[in-house]
């Protein structure tokens, strides 16, 4: 399991080389609008999202799982009415996935996902498996 932290930035050319240099670890994916490193020690995937406008910092935070690490947290979140959306087969942040979301009551959004692949495409409609008594449109894929 991998902490996930998904930060919005003014610009990523500025943002790169001093997380780069923050963490020790190069760029583990550069796409346009798009960055992330993975470190292993410690666990954490950092996602960067150039978002000029964006009034907040945090974009979300979440954990990169195996598969079933992901439905064990779905059978826990799901009966406390926590599972807002559930997507089976997601293109998100240039990445095909399997996502749990949920958000907490402030609006922050919590992602718990099994990476599958890389993909070119940003985003993509997903097949969605969302619990229907909580849908929230907000939380899906980065903001």
């Amino acid at each position: 399991m991998r902490f996930q932290l998904a930060l919005n930035v003014r610009n990523l050319d500025e943002a790169i080389p001093y997380y780069s240099k923050l963490l020790g670890a190069p760029v583990n994916k550069r796409k346009p609008g798009y960055a992330n490193f993975a470190v292993d020690s410690p666990p954490i995937k950092l996602v960067l999202l150039e978002n000029p406008n964006a009034t907040e910092r945090l974009n979300h935070v979440g954990f990169e799982m195996d598969t079933d690490e992901v439905e064990d947290t779905l059978t826990r979140l799901e009966p406390q009415g926590l599972a807002d959306e559930v997507i089976r087969d997601e293109t998100c942040c240039y990445a095909n996935k399997s996502t749990v979301y949920s958000t907490d009551p402030e609006g922050l959004l919590w992602e718990f996902y099994k990476f599958h692949g890389d993909t070119e495409v940003f985003r993509a409609s997903p097949r969605r498996d969302t619990p229907a008594a909580k849908p929230k449109p907000s939380a899906t894929c980065c903001r």
